[in-house]
């Protein structure tokens, strides 16, 4: 397993090995001593799934507020995304950052994002299905947040244009990145 730090070093790209062979292939997705080796020591709390059966869903950008904040290891069982993660850290010089990769289901990379990320995707792919390990806090509806996915302030470079989007109601309203209160 490979983990690579991403511009935002806090956030890690995951490469699990893959042995093969005339059947397909065999890999461990999750293994705690490497990623702690790499300085990701979370202990996971809850695994999540989200299927999106069109094309140019856009699910995020979310996160939640202490004391229920959650650090996420992704990764595509079928299709493909562009998965992101912006810094609300407002201590660090990342700040308003973003990271953005590419996973889907054939290549099997995951990305970490830790606590104090605002997380998001959008997928590639029809029927894509995406599966999350959580960290931190259990989902808490309370401390759930969100951040306007197309924050021009943000300067993502969505593969998917605003009228194609496939949205959450909630996300279609979510605030900018400017209008947060210190979070993290």
């Amino acid at each position: 397993m490979q983990v690579i730090d991403q511009a935002i070093p806090a956030v890690k790209l995951v490469i699990p090995k893959r042995h093969g062979d005339a059947r397909g292939w065999f890999s461990e997705t999750y293994r705690a001593d490497i990623l702690a080796a790499h300085g990701v020591e979370d202990h996971f709390i809850q695994d999540n799934q989200s299927f999106s059966a069109q094309q140019g869903t856009v699910r995020g950008l979310h996160f939640q507020r202490h004391p229920f904040a959650q650090a996420k290891l992704i990764r595509v069982l079928s299709g493909a995304i562009l998965d992101v993660a912006v810094d609300l850290r407002r201590d660090q010089p990342t700040y308003g950052r973003h990271v953005a990769a590419r996973l889907d289901a054939l290549s099997g990379h995951q990305l970490y994002v830790p606590i104090g990320f605002g997380h998001g995707f959008c997928t590639l792919e029809p029927d894509t299905m995406v599966a999350y390990k959580v960290a931190g806090g259990v989902y808490s509806p309370e401390h759930d947040g969100n951040l306007l996915w197309n924050d021009p302030d943000l300067a993502i470079d969505w593969p998917v244009s605003e009228s194609e989007a496939q949205l959450s109601a909630k996300d279609k309203v979510a605030p900018r990145f400017v209008d947060l209160p210190p979070l993290f």
